[in-house]
């Protein structure tokens, strides 16, 4: 009792100080402090993330609370030795800033915008970062534990009023098998050359990497000088991967062919699996690709499952050019729930006029052209689409629809003891508040 009333008295006084220094202090978590001015801007990052919320006190208290508890995590994360690396930190900023570079239209009407740099904007977002990740990670570990069982995802079903169950929409199952066109000749002749004469600039010439980048490279890095920050082979393109992992660090490579054209990379450097490297990448225009071959070997495919009764699966795991779907024949999965079953009101509207006109269980499309953001970039393909079951519009019931209602009951169930366990937590931590309503003149 005596070293927790030291505590609150020594907080106090801090606050107080720091209070009179420059901002109004809302609340502090153990030796974490939170000014007003840090929760209005977490709510207007919130307000402008969500399109039409309007501000109110009680969004802006919500928020405090959520800034509270994520400090509660972090301190959760200290006692239990949980730590992130300053790569992940540095990754998840390399996102965001590129995120907000791309939105703002470049790097200088970003810094215009707000008034720093890029490098004050890291300065200031890092720490914030670190603490966010943590607070995630601490959570991550205690939802894992969380499982449920079949008794309980019919509890939950049974505890939903017959007149308030949830009308499922219609749902396909789909798989597809996908062909990029490779560029003509004469296309790939001309960026070639061109990246062979940037390298040559680089190593021969004293030409600096990530101006050349900037000047020449074709892809969403360019702006930051082709860097690709610290991430896993595993996510790179085969050939880029392969190309990168056999340089030392500072070294340039031959100039490397991938599905997205030609890259000169070099390597920063290798943590484990892991690599950093910054790329000058030479498109082909969409105009230079050889469509016709990607058509015709389509067909070809195509023909095969219906007059060779070659199963599609099989195809798709042989010939498709899409890595996140061949190894599965093709399949694809709903993102938010890795379900086979697609809503057909979600789908992109390309593939949502290809399945149109999918009327029978085993119709294949014909070819159609399409945007891949394979890699993390937008590319030009053609593919061919299987439909392997369609479920029509109904009322949830446990029999069609128990994996998705499993999904809706576990996350209510760890919804539940997440905010149960947050509540016990907050009484192993020092929560002070000391101002109530900051909207009132007199606080």
């Amino acid at each position: 009792m005596i070293a927790v009333l030291m505590l609150s008295s020594a907080s106090f006084i801090q606050a107080q100080q720091r209070a009179e220094i420059s901002d109004k202090i809302v609340a502090v978590v153990n030796d974490h402090i939170i000014l007003k001015s840090e929760v209005d801007n977490r709510t207007a990052e919130f307000m402008q993330s969500q399109q039409g919320l309007r501000f109110s006190e009680e969004l802006w208290f919500d928020v405090l609370e959520s800034m509270i508890d994520n400090f509660v995590m972090v301190e959760k994360a200290r006692i239990d030795s949980i730590i992130v690396s300053d790569d992940e930190v540095n990754r998840q900023l390399d996102q965001r800033i590129r995120a907000l570079t791309q939105r703002a239209g470049g790097e200088q009407q970003l810094e215009r915008a707000l008034g720093r740099s890029i490098v004050q904007l890291r300065a200031e977002f890092r720490e914030q970062f670190r603490q966010d990740l943590l607070a995630e990670r601490v959570r991550d570990q205690k939802r894992r534990r969380i499982t449920i069982t079949r008794p309980e995802v019919e509890a939950f079903f049974n505890e939903i009023p017959t007149d308030s169950l949830p009308t499922i929409p219609e749902t396909v199952e789909l798989a597809q098998i996908v062909i990029i066109p490779p560029p003509k000749e004469e296309a790939q002749n001309r960026a070639f050359q061109l990246a062979s004469a940037v390298r040559d600039s680089i190593l021969n010439h004293g030409a600096e990497f990530e101006a050349m980048a900037r000047r020449f490279g074709e892809d969403g890095t360019a702006a930051n000088g082709g860097l690709l920050p610290l991430m896993p082979m595993s996510d790179l393109v085969s050939e880029y991967s392969a190309a990168a992992s056999a340089l030392s660090p500072g070294e340039v490579s031959q100039v490397v062919r991938t599905p997205f054209g030609y890259h000169i990379i070099r390597l920063n450097r290798r943590v484990a699996d892991q690599i950093e490297s910054n790329h000058i990448l030479f498109r082909v225009g969409d105009d230079e690709l050889d469509e016709e071959f990607a058509i015709k070997k389509l067909a070809a495919i195509r023909d095969s499952v219906k007059t060779q009764n070659i199963r599609f699966a099989d195809l798709a795991r042989r010939h498709s050019d899409d890595r996140n779907t061949a190894p599965s024949g093709g399949r694809l999965l709903n993102p938010q729930t890795g379900e086979r079953l697609l809503p057909v009101d979600q789908l992109d509207p390309n593939l949502f006029r290809t399945v149109l006109l999918l009327e029978n269980i085993g119709d294949i499309s014909e070819p159609r052209p399409f945007n891949t953001g394979q890699g993390g970039a937008q590319q030009r393909a053609f593919r061919i689409v299987m439909l392997n079951n369609r479920v029509p519009e109904h009322i949830a019931n446990l029999n069609d629809d128990f994996e998705l209602i499993r999904i809706f009951a576990l996350q209510e169930k760890q919804q539940r003891i997440l905010s149960e366990w947050m509540a016990d937590l907050r009484k192993e931590v020092y929560v002070e508040y000391f101002i109530y309503n900051p909207f009132l003149s007199s606080n």
